[in-house]
């Protein structure tokens, strides 16, 4: 038999390419969607919402998303929810800055590669403490790099300068999400999926401009001689 025979009859065994594995972060992603399926997807959410604000890499408008397309009714009380635990997520992430930086926050800015980010907030902090935290907490910047230098910075930013932006910027990134799915339903969820971050930016630069506009119009024409 010839060697073209043995290549006919040989069965080639197929190895997985490393592109076919799953990715773990998109295996990550799918469970916490598959919260949303069980009776315990509002605790997850709050547990989501808290940790992500801290460390964890899959932010709380994934399943925040899936629950109130669930159940379009309960929409501002998964909104609610998820803003506390968020807060109080930031919150955590301030005393890893504050009290565990070498030990912890220097580990999870590393492993998510925000060096660079995190080189930048320092100087925001001096600039305006607030509206940075603002900004962080209702755009795509990772608000996680924020809460831990605003407690590495704590002598630019206090733990309620931090809980208040942070009740701004979140509470409005999320209401965005579910006050949409309740007013607009199903048909909003293809929207959001696709261009929520480019909404928060939107919406971000509607608040910021509407403060000076408001300080502007506040602030007493110079009086003429």
């Amino acid at each position: 038999m010839n060697s073209e025979d043995n290549s006919a009859t040989t069965p080639v065994v197929q190895q997985d390419s490393p592109a076919s594995k799953p990715n773990p972060v998109k295996r990550l992603y799918q469970w916490v969607l598959r919260w949303a399926e069980t009776k315990y997807g509002l605790p997850a959410l709050a547990v989501l919402a808290f940790v992500e604000s801290s460390f964890f890499p899959i932010p709380p408008d994934v399943l925040l998303i899936a629950l109130c397309m669930g159940a379009p009714k309960r929409a501002f009380k998964f909104v609610f929810w998820c803003s506390v635990s968020s807060v109080a997520g930031g919150v955590a992430g301030y005393y890893i800055g504050y009290a565990l930086y070498e030990e912890i926050g220097r580990k999870i800015i590393e492993f998510f590669q925000y060096q660079d980010v995190y080189a930048n907030v320092g100087k925001l902090y001096g600039e305006n403490a607030f509206w940075s935290i603002v900004t962080a907490g209702f755009t795509p910047i990772p608000y996680k790099v924020f809460t831990i230098a605003a407690g590495a910075y704590h002598q630019y930013v206090s733990v309620s300068t931090l809980v208040l932006a942070s009740c701004v910027g979140r509470t409005g990134r999320f209401l965005l999400v579910g006050g949409a799915i309740y007013f607009f339903g199903p048909p909003v969820k293809r929207i959001l999926d696709k261009y929520l971050e480019w909404f928060c930016l939107a919406f971000m630069t509607l608040l910021i401009g509407s403060f000076f506009l408001i300080k502007y119009l506040a602030t007493p024409a110079p009086v003429v001689p």
